[in-house]
């Protein structure tokens, strides 16, 4: 009995030596939730205070008078007050408003002019080139064209936000399904996925990544460009975020003009937050992020 207790344990220890220690170790190393969010929060903490003091700094450097560029606790009461109004909100609205609108189409035509161009070789030919030269034109660029078309309406932010945000998804979409390995693509026929299947069973899960990343990439564009538009296409509401900016700027109201400029930037970093949260996702399904990570 007492060999047949020193074989057994002998046998645990070898278990435990080889790979099943690596992971006690790593679960021995685990931190808690709180210490995770207050990790990844930290960081940001820090350099938010640096950019207010860097502000703070400026100001009372003399560099620009008050009037022209108030300090942070100015610029906090005149958002405060923004808040307990319904003018900062309506603004907000119409702004969400806009880029969820032109950005789903974006991704819509995006999504679909990729899978085209990546999957077909004479529209790759054809259009490929002309994807990428549509992308790095400069958003501000079309608007002229925009107002020509469409007048001072609501359709020509929607034409400039659609041309700006979708040749990026596309793009992410032509390099996402360019570098699926041709195996996977053999395995997936060899077990009988074609067609519609192959795309939902194969590429898209492996092209996944490069996907999301024109998806964040395509949203930087699209809400760019709506700024953009928002700010030279005033007329047509007088509640959107670009026309606040247009109506301080015109009152020389420096405290409205920067609380503004503070919500599009929290609205951006929001935004980037949420793409980061997928990301991770991602690489944490496909294993290259440790499961106890940040």
């Amino acid at each position: 009995m007492a060999s047949d207790t020193l074989t057994n344990t002998a046998r645990t220890d070898a278990q435990i030596s080889g790979l099943d220690a690596l992971e006690i170790a790593g679960r021995d190393q685990e931190v808690s939730r709180g210490s995770r969010i207050w990790a990844a929060t930290w960081p940001k903490l820090a350099a938010l205070a640096i950019a207010i003091l860097a502000w703070q700094l400026v100001v009372w450097s003399g560099w620009k008078p008050p009037y022209s560029l108030p300090g942070p606790l100015e610029v906090g009461r005149e958002l405060v007050n923004q808040a307990q109004g319904p003018q900062l909100w309506e603004g907000l609205v119409t702004t969400l408003r806009r880029a969820a609108v032109g950005y789903v189409f974006s991704v819509a035509v995006g999504l679909l002019l990729g899978l085209a161009v990546a999957r077909s070789k004479v529209l790759r030919a054809a259009i490929g080139s002309m994807i990428t030269a549509l992308q790095t034109m400069p958003s501000i660029a079309w608007f002229p064209l925009a107002i020509l078309l469409f007048e001072l309406s609501e359709k020509a932010i929607f034409f400039v936000v659609v041309l700006g945000a979708a040749p990026s998804i596309a793009n992410g979409v032509i390099s996402g399904v360019d570098y699926v390995p041709p195996l996977l693509l053999r395995a997936g026929r060899n077990l009988g996925a074609r067609g519609l299947n192959l795309y939902r069973y194969v590429i898209a899960p492996a092209a996944l990544p490069a996907i999301v990343a024109g998806l964040k990439q395509g949203w930087a564009f699209s809400w760019r460009s709506l700024m953009a538009g928002e700010l030279i296409v005033v007329g047509i509401s007088q509640t959107s975020l670009g026309a606040q900016l247009t109506y301080s700027r015109e009152l020389s109201d420096a405290p409205w003009l920067l609380s503004t400029m503070i919500v599009i930037l929290v609205l951006g970093l929001g935004v980037d937050a949420a793409f980061g949260a997928a990301d991770k996702a991602i690489r944490r399904r496909w294993g290259v992020l440790d499961q106890a990570g940040n």
